[in-house]
């Protein structure tokens, strides 16, 4: 009986495919194991095994399978349960959830290797590219297809490897590399042979004219004391010696190397019992527990600096002494280096990290961790991608900030959300989950109230420091009297200098970065653009150079006008950068940094600024978003907000709801230890309701009347989204698939299809692009409605004009 299964490719394909295995490798085999299979004419992929079974495949011929990677299952079922639902809701292929799931290391795909024919001896009918290749064979016995093309200088090389395949000079394969590489640990231990006391004696009397290895031998032996196994690095500092001392005492014999495989994550120090909560934090604690028994997911609304992180740690250990795994899901990087450290206090060595600026071998790493559930992973703290691991017995999720926009995941596929992904894992696994926020989004605070969702509320700050004063300056008034200087009006610089004086720190707050948006020209007003978007370059100082923040294109600051050669050039708006230098000047005698993403650019980007700011080595620090989110300093007393009106009047029905979140949020890094902060927020329009709401924290205010807006304007969460975008770098294309797209549509769903629209930036990568976005009203079924979208995208993909257009699918696009 012939055996097959079912794969999934990393690759956007629907569907899964079917090869053949023997009944032995069948009988191997499990779900979730990883096999080499080539697709299409030479392509090898890294397939992971769906099902097992005996039908053959309908249409084509199963091929065989080149060979087994696992010995055991990557995956588990729960896992791929997930997945499903993550491709079905979020409308994306499960190789798409594949793809994004592992970490690189695990995906191996095929480098195509070329060889010369020892055979081959006719040079003369080979052209110019051809014969260089051959050549260069004759100096390498093989090369890549990207060393290939190195050596032409070319992208596409690939028919002339062809050509030279067709003539027998050259012949190729294709191998697969395992990319994962344990870290080993070089040790150094004495040579067999000389065990003895005595041989050690004439060991010393041979050596007495090579000084530094007999330096090296003495200090060898004054470490063994401890019993514990040498690390040549150690034994190289210790006896201050070079490591071909070493190598040459290895060389005679007297030492050997041995590696030892070590764990590149790991914790050192010692760990403290957990704080004593206070009474509040005690009833909220008791309260989220309640809640627990009837509902799977809780609701905690705790204002800032309340001391959220405390229950949630006491909730961890209940659920660390069941003996089960928690998932901590964090919205920023840089949130978790401070979270990291206050975690790590309590729980030491039980705690494994996963995000993207982690090495690709430190994430395989963790991956085997959970999925042997090792006692170093039983609390995962991790950005959206750590959803994804391989869980075998999860107790808790908490979801810190559940509001964050960084819980979506825009590009690439698939585009979910964490949060809400999170609550399905949940369940999956039978598991509770707590989402915590001092400024819930809109749609968790209405299942909340509709008793989809537990609440619980804690309204009291920690050790009952009060809220933050905050006060609107009217920027307005302030350039009509002429009481700015700078960026800065009067009062604000006195706030700062007042919060100075009493050796306190700043956050100044910001959302763009570079020292301005817009270079205009005075003389025509033309300002420089990027080439490949729609949208004009910032102006960065420190490299004085233009930058696009969409393609990262950069090119020197002209010294004339591009367009009329006069060389007036003006800079318009303000950014991080234009802040810091401003600051410097007024205060000069202070030390300011910057933060955003220009200063984090390495992985510990984050650690070294917030150290610093910590260490109070920083007294101001000026920032962009990153800024706002749970960060922890007892020293800051004032918080500057430095353009409120940029958030606010922005083309989104989350605007004011994001505006309210992040100025709140921002605010509440003021005052978190003894005394009450200050937040200056400076305005054009200190009476708009969003900064009333901001100024006295007012969140139930704000969320009725956004509510009664949603409603009215039909937005979630009475309301859901599908967003549709199409990209193309040829503008009518688009702009005819849109058109046809939008009747199709139109057709089924009427009026609750908005558009079609060019996005505020309409060009990006020499991509046009153009959205249809349509309303599913809350009757309406779900399902339904996206099998009808995918019929109507599949008739859409066989127009043969439309095909090369890309098209995307973004459920819940907010």
């Amino acid at each position: 009986m012939i055996h097959f299964i079912n794969v999934i490719l990393p690759i956007p394909l629907q569907k899964t495919f079917t090869y053949s295995v023997t009944e032995e490798e069948a009988n191997f085999l499990q779900k979730g194991m990883r096999v080499a299979v080539s697709f299409g004419k030479t392509k090898m992929y890294t397939a992971l095994v769906y099902e097992i079974h005996t039908t053959a495949p309908t249409l084509y011929e199963a091929k065989e399978i080149n060979q087994i990677l696992d010995e055991k299952p990557l995956v588990n079922e729960q896992q791929l349960k997930h997945w499903s639902w993550i491709a079905k809701y979020y409308m994306c292929s499960l190789g798409d959830v594949y793809r994004a799931s592992l970490p690189s290391a695990f995906l191996l795909e095929s480098e195509t290797i070329v060889y010369k024919n020892e055979a081959f001896t006719d040079e003369t009918i080979l052209e110019d590219d051809e014969f260089l290749i051959f050549e260069a064979l004759q100096h390498q016995s093989q090369l890549t297809i990207h060393q290939v093309a190195d050596i032409l200088g070319k992208k596409k090389v690939m028919p002339i490897v062809n050509e030279l395949i067709k003539k027998s000079a050259i012949y190729i394969k294709e191998e697969i590399y395992e990319q994962y590489k344990p870290k080993l640990v070089k040790y150094v231990r004495l040579h067999s042979d000389y065990s003895s006391d005595a041989s050690l004696n004439s060991l010393l009397e041979e050596l007495s004219r090579a000084k530094k290895q007999r330096d090296a031998v003495l200090t060898f032996f004054q470490l063994s004391t401890t019993k514990k196994p040498i690390k040549a690095k150690d034994l190289e500092e210790k006896a201050n010696v070079s490591s071909s001392i070493l190598k040459s005492l290895v060389d005679k014999n007297i030492f050997e190397f041995y590696h030892i495989k070590t764990d590149r994550i790991s914790f050192k120090g010692d760990t403290n019992d957990l704080k004593k909560l206070n009474e509040f934090q005690e009833i909220a604690l008791k309260e989220i527990k309640e809640t627990f028994k009837e509902k799977d997911v809780t609701l905690l609304h705790g204002i800032t600096s309340s001391g959220k992180t405390e229950v949630y740690t006491k909730l961890m250990q209940e659920v660390l002494d069941e003996g089960k795994q928690v998932l901590f899901l964090l919205p920023e990087i840089a949130l978790t280096t401070q979270i990291i450290t206050r975690l790590q206090v309590y729980f030491g060595n039980q705690i494994s990290v996963f995000h993207s600026k982690y090495s690709m071998n430190e994430r395989v790493e963790v991956w085997n961790n959970v999925l042997e559930n090792k006692s170093k992973a039983q609390i995962i703290l991790g950005a959206r991608s750590s959803i994804f691991l391989p869980f075998s017995n999860l107790g808790l999720i908490v979801v810190d900030e559940e509001h964050e926009t960084s819980y979506k995941q825009f590009e690439p596929s698939p585009r979910y959300n964490a949060r809400d992904s999170a609550i399905v894992l949940s369940n999956i696994h039978k598991a509770k989950i707590l989402l915590s926020s001092a400024t819930p989004s809109l749609e968790s605070y209405f299942n909340a109230e509709q008793k989809k969702y537990g609440f619980v509320q804690l309204n009291r700050r920690h050790g009952n420091v009060q809220l933050p004063k905050i006060e609107l300056i009217d920027v307005k008034d302030k350039h009509k009297k002429k009481e700015m200087k700078g960026h800065f009006s009067d009062r604000m610089l006195k706030l700062i200098q007042e919060a100075l004086d009493e050796k306190e720190q700043v956050i100044l707050f910001q959302n763009r970065r570079g020292f301005s948006p817009v270079v205009e020209c005075k003389t025509c007003g033309i300002s420089p653009q990027c080439p490949n978007c729609d949208v004009s370059l910032t102006y960065h100082k420190y490299r004085n150079e233009l930058r696009c923040h969409y393609c990262n294109y950069q090119r020197a600051m002209p010294n004339s006008c591009g367009s009329c050669g006069s060389n007036t050039l003006d800079t318009k708006g303000f950014g991080t950068e234009q802040i810091e230098l401003e600051l410097k000047e007024l205060f000069p005698d202070f030390k300011i940094g910057r933060m955003d993403l220009d200063t984090t650019r390495g992985k510990f980007g984050y650690q070294k600024i917030i150290g610093a700011f910590e260490a109070r080595e920083i007294d101001i620090l000026v920032g962009t978003q990153m800024l706002s989110k749970g960060l922890d300093f007892d020293n800051v007393t004032l918080v500057g907000i430095l353009n409120a009106d940029s958030m606010l009047n922005f083309p989104d029905f989350r605007a004011h709801e994001r505006a309210y979140q992040l100025m709140v949020q921002v605010s509440g890094r003021a005052g978190r230890s003894k005394k009450q902060g200050n937040v200056a927020i400076q305005t054009y329009n200190p009476y708009h309701q969003i900064l009333q709401q901001v100024s006295t924290t007012n969140y139930t205010e704000m969320y009725k009347e956004q509510l009664q807006e949603r409603w009215q304007y039909k937005y979630p969460p009475f309301y859901r989204l599908i967003k549709i975008t199409l990209k193309h770098k040829d503008y009518n294309k688009v702009d005819s698939g849109i058109n046809w797209l939008f009747k199709a549509l139109y057709n089924s769903f009427g009026e609750h299809v908005l558009g079609p629209t060019a996005p505020a930036v309409s060009r990006i990568r020499n991509q046009y692009i153009k959205n249809l976005v349509i309303k599913i009203p809350p009757k309406q079924n779900l399902t339904n409605t996206k099998a009808q979208v995918t019929k109507i995208r599949n008739t859409f993909e066989a127009v043969k004009d439309f095909r090369p257009i890309r098209f995307i699918v973004d459920v819940d696009a907010y």
